[in-house]
Formats: C-alpha cells, structure tokens, sequence
C-alpha cells in the first residue's frame, strides 16, 4: 500500500468512526453516573439511618428515645398542611376531629377512645424516612407517628391528649393501629 492508498483508507476510516460516535450520540443511553451516585446516597443514608437508630436504642433510656422522637413527630405536623388541615377541620369537638380524620385514615369511636388505623393491612411503612433504616420489634421509630396524631388532637381539642401505639408495622404488625384518648 502506497502513501496515498493509506491516507485514503485512514480517512476513510475516519469517517466511519465518527459516524458511528454520532449515530451512537443520537442513541438514547441510560443515565449511569447519576444512578450510580444516587445509588451511592441511597445506601449511604440507609447506613447512616440504621446506625443513628441503632444509637438511640443501645445509648437512651426510654424516655428519652421518646421525647426525641416525639420531636420529629411534632415536625412532621408542622411540616405537612394535611396534618394541620386535620386539625383545623376537626377543632373543637371530637365528633368532628374523627370526620376530619376519615378523609386519610380509617377511625372509629369506642368510648372515650378514637382508634385511627391505616388500613387492615399494609405492605410497607408510609414513613419515608423508616424506610432507610431496619424494623425493631420494640421500634421507636413508631413513637414519630404517635407524637405526630398527638399533636394533630391536641390541636383540634386544644388539650392534652394521650395516644397509644396498639400495633405497627415496624413492630411486626399487618398495619399501624392508634387510639386518641378524645373524651
């Protein structure tokens, strides 16, 4: 092959590779790196979720695990206006707190006890944030959510009110299962 036969054949080829690069530009790619790296967040906040919470039960008494707790709850409140409209709809009576309430949840009177329940069953935490971290059976996580339908009653009725956890998810439960002390 002679000079010019080569230049040819290398321009040639040329052509070819850069046609080819931009008929592959042309060509939808999956997004690797921005997976990756969100990949890569995701586990990081799952380790770090599992070990601040492995933290508070193996460092705090009870009590404290539940006011710290019942902090995030309370933020929860203040942070969602469905949780705020709840209250607003509901003020002032127990009667109507449970009707405010049947807009999300399933609720029903017994006695002097609302029960608010998120379904006979339920596949998954609606917490986002419990999701990055593993279930315990005594999980204090729960106490987030109790605090936070404290607060919601305590804002309608404009009184203390005393919520009890009956069952959770976290916990090994088929769903979340609350009572509001109304009356």
């Amino acid at each position: 092959m002679d000079r010019k036969e080569f230049l040819g054949a290398a321009v040639q080829g040329g052509f070819a590779c850069c046609a080819f690069a931009i008929l592959d530009s042309l060509t939808p790619q999956p997004v690797r790196a921005a997976d990756t790296d969100l990949d890569k967040e995701k586990e990081f906040v799952k380790g770090w979720m599992t070990d601040l919470f492995a933290t508070i039960d193996a460092e705090l008494d009870e009590a404290t695990k539940v006011k710290l707790m019942a902090g995030c709850g309370r933020g929860c409140y203040r942070r969602y206006s469905f949780k705020q409209d709840i209250a607003a709809a509901g003020k002032g009576s127990p009667e109507k707190l449970l009707e405010a309430y049947k807009k999300n949840f399933e609720v029903w009177r017994e006695g002097d006890l609302m029960h608010i329940r998120y379904g006979a069953e339920n596949k998954q935490c609606y917490c986002p944030a419990a999701r990055y971290h593993p279930p315990l059976p005594h999980d204090i996580h729960c106490e987030c959510t109790r605090a936070t339908h404290q607060t919601v009653c305590e804002a309608a009725l404009g009184r203390h009110v005393e919520v009890k956890i009956l069952e959770s998810l976290r916990r090994g439960g088929k769903t979340c299962h609350f009572t509001a002390r109304v009356a």
